[in-house]
């Protein structure tokens, strides 16, 4: 660790974040960015993270032992998903009947992912009211009897859903204590340690979770694999979705928690490299554009049902809106009028389709046969990368015709994302931030930071430990000030025990939503805190805390 001449602490570390085209990667010493690289996304995704860090200790000078924390964001939960692949079956325990068994686990799964999922779900006795009285009392025997089955077919991903588990999760407790002492070699997720109150929503994400292990603990060792071939010792963490860190191994237990990180590296990278607090981030890359609204300096959490690949789920996710516009989108336009005078709108059809990690191959610019979005921001005098000499000879009309259909599509976007009228402040971030104009309408400024292209990477590196906790407090019982302090306390404690410097803690939102529906005065509270990593003094931008968000349930 280095020490500076005020005597604080630096941490020397390593930010990397996996995207469809381009792997990123800053070697960062406090708040200095040492140096930085793209590197092709490899199909493997590990070796191109192996690149990318050997890149930039090499660019650095930096031995490999000299780095003392490596952060990565990684798309290959998300890809697992979408592409149905690399899955595991997994056995679904639901503690809800009788009064749970009218919608069955994987109700309104696409086909192909149930398939890949399996039929192996149990319906057994247990669950909570909303008021905290059980459903049905629990049954050890039933759920024996279940794992017995489970591990005859050799099933051993197990999602365990309990009916209002985040107001009492005892009953998933009990039932993945017996599942661990009858089936040692099972992995178990319960659903109170990932989703919130709206039970199919969060059975849906537990199973998705499930699915997952066994792709989580290969990549993670993959990723320990790769810094330990390189000579790099230090703590891997890796970024999940709300902006804040977890460990590797928290990381391989719950993958599903890291599927909207690289959106939120670039929204805290972008915050990070501007200052700017409050802002709406437009992250360009090869593939889409993901435009998210930073608040305080943090993403804003969608507030509603995610889905993801096909599956509604309510774990926290970034409120992200992507359109599919990127560096490496397909610009469908026939040649012979490329030199036209001028250009009808339906002879132009931008995206959304992309030749992705291929652009470098498959570009005009680099020698390939397919015009893209770079393409034309490179023949518009837009960009200067490539070799112009391989592109065809443009009329300006049509270039202006293109370009103005390209803003068109991010304006939308921005429209889409601002819930307050009036222009908003754009940050502009990501390898292809150069198809955004300097001028957009709703925008105020586009800001466009040093190391923009690496924003993501930034963000990975910077980030904090987080906690949070969600519960629902009876103000006639629990005062409301006691009930919001002991929350305080206890994500507090938990972003400390997560590797957080007490002295840092932040809480950055407490979010109370009064149940109107429930006897007295009831509130759903969620409190959430950050906190720098221990030995690390990065002066991120920072306001003063969210104050208390209050609304009403009906």
């Amino acid at each position: 660790m280095n020490c500076d001449r005020a005597g604080s602490f630096r941490l020397v570390r390593i930010g990397v974040d996996v995207g469809g085209t381009n792997t990123d990667a800053v070697l960062m010493d406090g708040a200095a960015i040492v140096a930085w690289t793209k590197q092709p996304t490899t199909a493997d995704v590990s070796s191109g993270v192996a690149a990318a860090i050997r890149a930039v200790l090499s660019q650095g000078a930096l031995a490999p032992a000299a780095v003392q924390a490596v952060m990565i964001g990684t798309t290959h939960f998300t890809n697992a998903l979408v592409e149905r692949t690399r899955l595991d079956q997994v056995g679904v325990l639901r503690l809800a009947s009788p009064s749970g068994e009218a919608l069955p686990p994987l109700t309104g799964w696409p086909d192909e992912l149930k398939h890949c999922i399996g039929d192996h779900a149990f319906l057994l006795p247990g669950g909570y009211e909303v008021d905290g009285r059980e459903i049905a009392p629990f049954d050890a025997g039933k759920v024996r009897a279940a794992v017995k089955e489970l591990r005859t077919r050799g099933i051993r991903s197990i999602a365990i859903s309990s009916a209002f588990a985040p107001i009492n999760a005892s009953m998933e407790e009990q039932a993945g204590a017996i599942v661990r002492a009858d089936y040692p070699d099972a992995v178990i997720t319960v659903s109170n340690a990932i989703g919130r109150i709206g039970f199919i929503e969060r059975e849906n994400a537990a199973i998705l979770n499930a699915a997952l292990t066994s792709l989580a603990a290969n990549v993670v060792a993959s990723f320990e694999q790769a810094l330990a071939q390189i000579g790099i010792a230090a703590p891997l963490y890796i970024s999940q979705n709300d902006g804040t860190l977890i460990s590797a191994a928290q990381a391989a237990a719950f993958p599903v928690l890291t599927m909207g990180s690289g959106p939120t590296n670039s929204m805290r990278g972008a915050a990070f490299l501007t200052g700017v607090t409050d802002a709406i981030v437009m992250d360009v890359g090869g593939t889409t554009t993901d435009i998210g609204v930073l608040a305080n300096g943090f993403p804003r959490e969608s507030s509603i049902a995610v889905d993801i690949g096909g599956v509604r789920t309510n774990f926290r996710m970034p409120d992200i809106l992507a359109i599919g516009l990127g560096g490496g989108t397909r610009v469908h336009l026939d040649p012979s009028l490329y030199a036209a005078g001028e250009l009808a709108a339906e002879a132009l059809e931008v995206g959304p389709d992309s030749v992705g990690y291929r652009i470098a191959q498959d570009a005009l610019l680099f020698g390939g046969s397919t015009l893209t979005s770079s393409d034309v921001a490179v023949a518009a005098g837009r960009a200067a990368f490539g070799d112009r000499a391989g592109l065809p000879e443009f009329s300006p009309a049509v270039l202006g015709t293109v370009w103005n259909r390209f803003q068109a599509i991010l304006e939308e976007g921005v429209d889409r994302m601002k819930t307050t009228r009036g222009d908003a402040t754009i940050l502009a971030v990501g390898g292809g931030s150069f198809l955004i104009a300097d001028t957009l309408k709703g925008a105020a400024q586009v800001i466009r930071p040093p190391h923009a292209a690496v924003a993501n990477a930034v963000g990975a590196a910077i980030a904090q430990v987080g906690a949070q906790a969600e519960q629902i407090v009876a103000y006639d019982q629990v005062p409301r000030a006691t009930a919001i302090e002991k929350m305080r306390e206890e994500v507090t404690a938990r972003a400390v025990a997560a590797g957080g410097d007490p002295a840092s803690v932040q809480i950055v939102e407490v979010d109370e939503v009064f149940l109107s529906y429930l006897p007295g005065r009831a509130a759903q509270l969620r409190v959430r805190a950050v906190a720098d990593l221990a030995g690390l003094t990065v002066q991120a931008p920072r306001e003063a805390p969210k104050k208390t968000l209050v609304r009403h349930a009906h």
